[in-house]
């Protein structure tokens, strides 16, 4: 979960959330190193009382700015779109569970299993424990199976809301009348914390998330 004066991501618990944070740092790197010639040049430019004549006729310059960002563009989309198919749908999801945004609550359902849905509403702070966060603390917290591919299937029964869990790497909108898809997995156990990321109404701020992931034989004496 962030912390406080945090300025990076946070620490990433899914291969995808991996990649994410790499490829963050990839474009990064491109953009510093684009902006300190940018700024180079222009220093260069504002400093010199000379002219280049060739510098503002020349064929070879053009080319140079022209293909140099085709091959920067390339650089960047290259692992941009790794990143796009790695999210793609699982073939054999371990798991389906299914999120509904209301007002101002999460409901969950396990489609896998019968009889296995509850609702999920912000802990009052009066009932908070030792350890516990305020504001991002549930009554029910949603149990997951670690180092297993789940399906998630997000919706709406009344306005927009968005499920978003950021050390996952996970954020889709919940669409009342429309169902969306995402994946995900955890490759270490523990709690993970998110919020609802789509104003809502005037408790928009009090729909947090929390995933709790544990062994796999753990999960299943849980769910039966």
């Amino acid at each position: 979960m962030a912390t406080p004066a945090q300025l990076g991501l946070q620490n990433a618990t899914s291969p995808i959330m991996e990649e994410l944070i790499a490829f963050h740092d990839h474009a990064l790197m491109i953009i510093f190193l684009i902006s300190s010639l940018v700024l180079y040049i222009m220093s260069l430019m504002l400093t010199t009382k000379l002219t280049h004549t060739s510098t503002m006729n020349a064929q070879e310059i053009e080319m140079i700015w022209t293909i140099l960002p085709a091959i920067i563009l390339i650089m960047i989309a290259l692992p941009s779109l790794r990143i796009l198919y790695m999210t793609d749908e699982f073939i054999k999801p371990y798991l389906t569970l299914k999120a509904i945004g209301h007002q101002w609550y999460w409901s969950y359902e396990y489609s896998d299993y019968e009889d296995l849905a509850f609702d999920s509403y912000i802990m009052p702070t009066y009932f908070l424990e030792p350890g516990e966060f305020r504001l991002l603390e549930v009554d029910n917290r949603t149990t997951l199976p670690m180092e297993a591919d789940i399906r998630m299937l997000v919706s709406s029964h009344d306005v927009l809301h968005s499920w978003a869990v950021p050390s996952l790497g996970v954020k889709t909108d919940a669409i009342p009348g429309r169902l969306n898809q995402i994946t995900l997995a955890s490759m270490r156990p523990g709690l993970f914390y998110g919020q609802c990321s789509e104003i809502c109404g005037s408790n928009h701020s009090f729909m947090p998330i929390v995933l709790e992931f544990i062994y796999f034989q753990d999960f299943e004496v849980w769910a039966s």
